[in-house]
């Protein structure tokens, strides 16, 4: 088994080292964009049908979205860390050091979910009170958000398998496990919400049992040793030098959820303020948005484990490379799907709000405005996912909390006040374009800075050449 692993483990390190970027890039990224497109589906399948409930109902479960990131705050900081920690160690050789990361963020990542789980659980009436939920949607928050804390810890650490697979160039086992998951929240959605005539609950039960699901997939190739990292409590590590590795990459992505959840609970509350509909078409219109968000974070997702192993092997040549073509990829990509979606918005959210105009105008608006912004915030993405891969903690933490943080939360309430409603749904499209005051100077300083190593590299290996 072990020389199975062992050449496994070698025609892997040969595609990450040698496989053609244009190539190499989307077989990487393919399998994980089909993972968190899927995994979009969770969301939004509950949202689809829970619409038929009425308004109320789609408010609710919008203002669980923010529970949802909360729980991967549980998650991402662990995963996002690890998997640039791993992808480097492997491309290093140091596997045991890679092997005491997944195990550590892994039950770090559990423990995580369950004491989300009990604190949730405990203060269930003042949570759904602060996620924004009003008094015609409240009992509809709390029924959703009852069986999503059950899963809370399976959904945490699945963040971290998930993104270990990834970082070793398992993608395609990330894509089942995520993606059988979403697939089967969508048969099972319809069975509880109607067949067992539970309303909103059988949503949260359905998503529940598919987030476990998902989790029981994932853990098998752990389980099984058909993975190259081992997953072992014997595995876990509390040394430090690991530990500052995998939180100072993963802390952006951490707060970056953070912040989202911030936006996302200040967004909620000025928007119920108003009536549901607002706070239903901003919800939805979100969810729709995840579409080509999962699609953008799936390519960069599959971009940096190449970026941080060619970093951790020095092949500095590569690394640029492997940049210059994921930043044009997003850019073009983005812009096709900004048109396709602008173009069919309006009948995309009169899916969720058949029976709301008001709904319906609103979450169209923030569609639209959405699109404009969108081939800036794919590039952005992969800007952070270029410092964040190759272990720019700093400049990834800047760009990571930039979108709904210190380009969103400044203009919250003054565009609030100065436009209404129409101000709410426009704030995340101006926050997008202010973004690129902080991306393009970080990629300019990060890309000098690859160039200078690769310099450095080739003059070391033509002293090395004239030495012989």
């Amino acid at each position: 088994m072990s020389r199975a692993v062992s050449i496994d483990r070698s025609a892997r390190e040969n595609k990450m080292l040698h496989s053609p970027i244009s190539r190499l890039i989307p077989e990487m990224a393919i399998p994980t964009i089909v993972a968190f497109l899927i995994n979009s589906i969770y969301s939004l399948a509950d949202t689809y049908f829970v619409s038929e409930l009425g308004t109320n109902a789609t408010a609710a479960v919008s203002v669980n979205s923010a529970l949802d990131q909360i729980i991967m705050m549980g998650g991402s900081m662990l995963a996002v860390g690890a998997n640039s920690f791993v992808a480097r160690m492997l491309g290093a050789r140091e596997k045991d050091k890679a092997d005491k990361a997944l195990s550590t963020a892994f039950y770090l990542a559990f423990a995580a979910g369950l004491v989300l789980m009990v604190a949730g659980t405990v203060f269930m009436l003042p949570m759904v009170n602060l996620l924004g939920a009003t008094d015609t949607c409240r009992q509809y928050a709390i029924d959703y958000a009852t069986y999503v804390l059950l899963a809370a810890p399976f959904m945490a650490s699945t963040f971290v398998m998930n993104q270990c697979l990834r970082a070793e160039g398992s993608a395609v086992l990330s894509m089942v496990g995520m993606g059988f998951g979403g697939i089967l929240n969508c048969v099972l959605d319809p069975i509880f919400i109607f067949g067992l005539d539970m309303g909103v609950k059988g949503a949260s039960v359905a998503t529940a049992i598919s987030k476990l699901v998902s989790w029981l997939i994932l853990i098998y190739p752990y389980a099984a040793k058909r993975s190259l990292l081992r997953l072992s409590v014997r595995c876990v590590s509390f040394d430090w030098g690991i530990l500052s590795q995998i939180i100072s990459v993963g802390l952006p992505s951490m707060l970056r959820s953070g912040l989202a959840v911030v936006a996302g609970i200040l967004l909620n509350n000025i928007a119920g303020e108003i009536s549901d509909s607002v706070l239903a078409g901003i919800g939805v219109s979100t969810k729709v948005m995840m579409f080509p968000f999962s699609i953008i974070l799936g390519f960069g997702s599959g971009f940096q484990p190449v970026a941080g192993f060619n970093w951790g092997a020095k092949r500095f040549d590569r690394v640029r490379e492997s940049y210059r073509f994921s930043a044009w990829t997003a850019l073009i990509g983005a812009g096709v799907m900004a048109l396709v979606l602008g173009v069919f918005a309006e009948g995309v959210i009169t899916l969720f709000a058949e029976t709301d105009p008001e709904m319906q105008r609103l979450g169209a608006l923030c569609i639209r405005l959405q699109c404009i912004a969108l081939p800036i915030h794919a590039w952005v993405a992969v800007v952070n996912m270029f410092c964040a891969g190759l272990g720019y903690a700093g400049k990834a933490f800047l760009l990571a909390t930039a979108r709904q943080g210190s380009c969103f939360l400044p203009i919250l309430y003054p565009m609030a006040v100065l436009w209404g409603e129409i101000g709410i749904v426009a704030v995340q499209a101006v926050a997008d374009v202010l973004t690129l005051v902080l991306a393009v100077p970080i990629v300019l300083l990060v890309l000098r800075q690859v160039e200078e190593k690769r310099q450095q590299v080739q003059a070391e290996e033509g002293n090395a050449l004239m030495q012989e």
